[in-house]
């Protein structure tokens, strides 16, 4: 089931989202959603199909939860690996370490405060020269670190930054409009497999078409439930907490976003996310 959450004149509410259309679920944030589902053991798809209206309506998805968290893991593909190595120029392999060994990457990215649906503006850091758009998978999690569905994420990263010095990568990272996720959430019993679905990512600039990648996510070096179980060693994330599973697609600098382009990520069982991107100060 494809879930999300609408603008009502109460407020953020949760959706069903079938054909194009919304069916409200008065009442509940999707966070709200979740939890009740937890509460009354109630599977998430079927409490969801239970509460939404029978009249479906146009509506815009906006975020497809409001996340209390939003974690990033780095080295998760072989490609982020060897291309971040070649940028530090580290002789040791600093990622490539990271990659290879059971431990994984794993860094705050922020909360909701930076956080942007499909067709709102992703950041571009006034300080940096080579931001670029980061293409990934996401879980959303409930209560105890139990995977509760998938969404879209772009971890937008000022690669020049961390590049300067690997020890500014919060800086790099996390500022506003760095973490765009949509357009919706698939639950998990409706997305089984989450190692076989195909990535593209494309950044338009003046109507041409400037970047094109793909991935599949039979890539992913880590299997979620590892990222998700090292995420919740000794922390104990809240209920609606957001993984990003890190990125396979590699934009380089030739391809470095700048106002006005356009980023679009598409995986076929999820949706398109998609975001014009903004200069920050």
């Amino acid at each position: 089931m494809h879930l999300g959450q609408i603008k009502s004149p109460g407020g953020i509410i949760a959706a069903v989202f079938e054909n194009g259309l919304a069916r409200p679920i008065p009442g509940h944030s999707m966070l709200a959603l979740i939890r009740r589902s937890e509460v009354e053991k109630i599977p998430l798809a079927k409490l969801a199909a239970e509460l939404a209206s029978r009249l479906p309506e146009e509506a815009t998805p906006m975020l497809p939860i409001t996340p209390p968290e939003v974690w990033g893991c780095g080295c998760t593909y072989e490609t982020s690996a060897s291309f971040r190595d070649a940028e530090h120029g580290t002789r040791e392999g600093m990622y490539a370490y990271v990659y290879r060994e059971a431990r994984p990457e794993i860094f705050f990215k922020g909360t909701a405060r930076v956080c942007v649906a499909s067709g709102q503006p992703i950041g571009i850091r006034v300080d940096s020269h080579f931001t670029a758009p980061e293409p990934e998978l996401a879980v959303v999690l409930g209560s105890s670190g139990r995977i509760a569905g998938y969404t879209l994420a772009n971890d937008v990263s000022a690669w020049d930054i961390e590049r300067e010095n690997a020890l500014y990568l919060p800086q790099s990272k996390t500022y506003d409009g760095c973490c765009a996720l949509g357009p919706v959430m698939v639950t998990a019993d409706a997305l089984p497999d989450p190692y076989s679905l195909e990535m593209t990512c494309t950044i338009t600039r003046g109507g041409k078409e400037l970047f094109s990648g793909s991935i599949s996510t039979s890539r992913l070096h880590r299997h979620v439930e590892s990222l998700v179980e090292y995420l919740t060693r000794a922390n104990h994330v809240p209920c609606g907490t957001v993984v990003l599973t890190g990125t396979g697609i590699i934009v380089t600098a030739e391809a470095a976003l700048a106002p006005g382009d356009i980023v679009t990520i598409r995986v076929a069982e999820i949706g398109e996310l998609t975001n014009t991107a903004a200069t920050v100060e």
